[in-house]
Order: C-alpha cells, then structure tokens, then sequence
C-alpha cells in the first residue's frame, strides 16, 4: 500500500512520523512523508520517501516580543497563504497514493481525500478535539474553565481557527467539492467514525470519557533509532563533572536568541549547575565556563545522560523527556505546550511551569535548582519513563492500516 503523511508543522510535528513510517515499511508499506523542505534531511534518513510542503514556516514559528492584537491580525492572511500552499501541495502528492493519514495542522487532508476518493485517518500528536477533561489548546493556556466551558471554549476555538478554515474553503473551490461548514465535516466524521489516533501516552493525558468511537489513545511514536555517534568535544564534556542540564527551545523562539542567552547563562550560574546549550531555532548562544554548544543531538541518546531539561514543551520533547526518565522545566510557548507543562507538573516531574515570555534568571535558576535538586522529579519521572515504554503506538496505526486495507 503506497501511505502519504502529512505532517505540517515544526520538527516536532515530523520526527514521530519518521519512526512510524519505518514500521509501516516493515510491514511492507511504501511510505511518503509530506513536510516542509527544512525536513527533507530527517526523513530521507530514515529511508522514508518524501514530498515537500511549500510555504515559509517561518510565518508559524517565529514569534514577536509582544505578541498584539494587531499583531495576530496580520498573521491571518500569511498563515492561510502558508496552509493554502501545503495543501495544494498535499494534493499533488495525493494523486500517487493509496492512503491519506493527516496530522492536526493538515484539517484539509480529509477533503484531499474526499477529492480522490481515498481512505484517510487522523494520527494528532496533540488532542484537538473539544472536552471537558482540559482546555483547548487554541487557547494557548492551560487555565481550566470547569467541564461545561473547557468543552464549550474548545468548540468555540475550532471554529475560530480562521486560517485552516480559509485555506479549507478555498481548498474545496479548487477541487470542485461543495461548501461544507466547520460543524457539518465534524458531524460528517463522527457519522462515519472517522478514526483519529492520537500519538501520546494515556499514562501522561488519559483518553477522555467524552469523546466520541473513532478518537484514541494510543501511545507515543517514536523516532527511529540511529547510528550516531556523539563527537568527542560531548562525551569529554560528559565525563568532566556531575550531569549537566541541556537547554533548548527547539523549533520555537526565532529571533528571541539574543534576549535568551544571557538569561540561560546567568540562571545555570546562579543555580550552581553545568550546562548543554543547542542553538535551535532561537540561534540560543552561551559562552560560560561549564557550558558546551551543541548542535543536532538525538534525543534519545543525550537526555539519558542530562540532569534534567529545560524546553518548550513541544508534544515530541516532552515525550523524549518522560523515555528517558529525566526531570523538566517546561517553558512553553503557545498551543499544546502549555497543556503538557501543565501535565509535566502534575505528573511529579516538573518543579513549575515558565511561561516563555515570562522567562528570568530568578525564575529559571529556582527552577532548575529544584528539578536537579529535589530527587522526587526524577523518581517521578523515572516511574513514569516505564510507563510510556510499556506502550506501542506504532502497533495501533499498523493495525488500523491492516483494517483499512482489508476493506
């Protein structure tokens, strides 16, 4: 079977996906990824076929120092442009496929499929389905409003998504298929027990109650495993003192570099620990002494041999945070990050939560005294790695797969 993901986003919307097309392929799949260029790289390594997105990401990543009304209003035009792109982009690659699985910031991908006539399936890194279990994530918060308003603001949010709403519309207008409201496709897919996989663990966010058949949680996908081999200048570092904290905002903070350095240096001086810093996309410097710059570092390999982490709380760092049983100190910055912070806390294995743009040394150096410090973080964080090891997410998509084809 010849499978097209979609994944649009930022790394962290990639790299499960690469883990999961590896074992599709295992089973005898062709399997295609659909990501912006910058993933080109990640995906050809894992020996997956790949499609580019066209569109500048940047317009999703980068993110100003005040973040204004006005601000946010000039986003809407360049964000539908940047979705509008990636699905015509999905449709050229969907004329080559037998299957269509989308991630949540692909929504255009179920009527790619409709267009062509092909079965289709939701795999969410993040729950985008309203409930009364948790806030939606379109809110960028974590404040709870009860079971009756976290249900009735995820609603409200859904349909306040305007651009994936535009690039939808405009979607349907080229492909010759009738208008269809935001409600009316949600309505179409829960009569049809359209089936979406959600890609997280129900030991960090259960399933919940009020969903409807078709929505699940499986557990996390992983990145495949790699043969690398860490330059001498990492492992050196490695073995010259106690366990160092690493210090990275991944995709996130574009052009907030500068402000970030400085406070990073200070906040590891202050709370008396080393450090590994990674540019990512912030170009995050630290030039201080007990401090190494590094750049790509497989997860996987370096966070078992770290103290603890300070990250965005993107779905995919949290989750590499929680296989390797190492404490966090989550600084989110928007969407679903706030959501697993939240979680990290509750769970044991996070002192606090600081939001990014409220990041200072004071705050940064007592949290990550205490995420180094306090042996209950890593305890919960070590019961829990056992946990989310235990889960095979990737063994849910080959079944739904096996039943798809089966058809």
């Amino acid at each position: 079977m010849r499978i097209l993901v979609v994944a649009v986003g930022s790394r962290g919307d990639v790299v499960p996906y690469t883990g999961l097309g590896v074992r599709l392929q295992r089973e005898g799949h062709a399997v295609t990824i659909a990501a912006h260029p910058s993933y080109a790289a990640l995906v050809a390594e894992a020996g997956l076929g790949f499609h580019p997105l066209p569109g500048d990401l940047g317009v999703l990543l980068d993110l100003p120092e005040r973040s204004t009304p006005a601000y946010q209003a000039r986003r809407v035009p360049r964000l539908t442009e940047l979705l509008r792109l990636a699905a015509l982009g999905t449709v050229e690659a969907a004329a080559s496929t037998d299957l269509l699985l989308v991630n949540g910031s692909a929504p255009f991908g179920y009527d790619v499929a409709e267009a062509f006539g092909l079965p289709s399936a939701g795999l969410h890194c993040q729950p985008m389905t309203p409930t009364g279990d948790f806030p939606p994530i379109v809110l960028h918060s974590a404040r709870s409003w009860g079971r009756r308003g976290n249900r009735l603001l995820g609603e409200l949010g859904l349909r306040s998504m305007i651009p994936f709403h535009r690039a939808t519309a405009q979607l349907r207008r080229e492909l010759c298929l009738p208008r269809r409201s935001v409600g009316e496709t949600a309505a179409e897919q829960a009569r049809a027990g359209w089936p979406i996989l959600h890609g997280h663990s129900p030991a960090v966010l259960r399933r919940p109650p009020d969903w409807r058949p078709g929505l699940d949680v499986v557990g996390y996908w992983w990145p495949p495993e790699r043969d690398w081999q860490p330059p001498a200048e990492l492992t050196a570092f490695l073995d010259a003192g106690p366990p160092p904290v690493f210090v990275s905002f991944g995709s996130m903070a574009g052009g907030h570099g500068a402000r970030l350095g400085p406070i990073v240096a200070a906040a590891l001086r202050r709370a008396g620990v080393r450090g590994i810093v990674q540019a990512g996309r912030a170009g995050l410097r630290v030039d201080a002494p007990d401090v190494l710059e590094v750049g790509d570092v497989p997860h996987e390999w370096l966070f078992e041999r770290v103290a603890a982490v300070v990250h965005h709380a993107g779905a995919g760092t949290t989750a590499a945070t929680l296989r390797a049983g190492v404490p966090s100190v989550p600084t989110p910055v928007f969407a679903d990050q706030p959501l697993w912070s939240r979680r990290l806390v509750e769970l044991g294995c996070a002192p606090t939560v600081l939001p990014f743009r409220r990041l200072d040394v004071p705050r940064l150096a007592t949290a990550l005294a205490a995420a180094v410090g306090d042996p209950r973080h890593r305890d919960a964080a070590r019961s829990l790695s056992a946990a989310v090891r235990a889960d095979d997410g990737a063994a849910a998509v080959v079944a739904l797969v096996r039943r798809i084809a089966d058809r």
